[in-house]
């Protein structure tokens, strides 16, 4: 693994991106700081996935540019970009062990030295796998196989973390269990963390920053606090409903 000072978040800027879909256009124009949790939230069809993948490099925005760390980004495919991504769907390949589906954030052609399985020794162990390295991705529970896509982007190594609901199909506990994990491989790697979610609870948790997206747009962006606090984001309240005044009290 990098030391400390490798391992520091890069900045993203959204500078007037412009993305169209035949019944919406999405404008995106804002900064997301280096090295805290944004958590990303909004209704259904609002624009929450295609921000990642802009960022990501997923989707090519019609106008506006992409930076990161201050540099432009949005001529370069997904593997060109400083950027790790993990989806819903966790992604993994079925016919391949837990410790190669973790190598393939190295080398895709799983080429691998031995300083790169000390790496993923190193991400076994942080994420709670020691000793799963062998198992297939079906021999694993749901929150088994986020672990291993978390432990997947650790070995990438990339400053910047984007993460679209990875933890949307797991129940309550589990849930909690791999936010509190996320938030402790954020402080020790100080990524700048990107979190979509339907779940304003899951903000209130993790997040040191909220943007709340409708129709395409950013409409409210500012610090957890200001969100949950009595005068927050009015589309904010709309939306979260009880789980806003129950952020309340907290």
């Amino acid at each position: 693994m990098t030391n400390a000072s490798e391992r520091r978040g890069a900045a993203i800027r959204l500078a007037d991106v412009t993305f169209r879909y035949a019944d919406m256009t999405m404008q995106f124009n804002t900064v997301f700081a280096t090295a805290g949790i944004t958590a990303v939230i909004g209704p259904s069809g609002s624009g929450k996935s295609t921000l990642l993948n802009l960022i990501a490099g997923f989707e090519a925005p019609q106008s506006g540019r992409v930076l990161i760390a201050d540099i432009d980004v949005t001529a370069l495919p997904p593997p060109a970009r400083p950027v790790s991504m993990i989806f819903q769907e966790n992604n993994l390949f079925a016919h391949l062990d837990v410790a190669a589906n973790i190598g393939l954030g190295i080398s895709p052609a799983l080429r691998l030295t031995p300083a790169d399985s000390e790496r993923i020794a190193t991400a076994l162990g942080r994420t709670g796998l020691a000793g799963k390295d062998k198992r297939l991705p079906r021999e694993l529970s749901g929150g088994e196989r986020q672990r291993v896509a978390l432990a997947r982007a650790l070995v990438r190594d990339r400053p910047v973390l984007l993460l679209d609901e990875p933890f949307a199909s797991l129940g309550p506990a589990l849930r909690e269990e791999m936010l509190d994990l996320l938030m402790s491989v954020q402080a020790e790697r100080q990524l700048t963390t990107l979190l979509v979610t339907h779940q304003p609870e899951d903000a209130r948790r993790v997040a040191d920053h909220i943007v709340f997206l409708e129709a395409g747009r950013i409409v409210a962006a500012g610090d957890k606090q200001s969100f949950f606090a009595e005068d927050g984001p009015e589309a904010f309240r709309r939306y979260a409903g009880s789980e806003y005044r129950r952020g309340q009290s907290r």
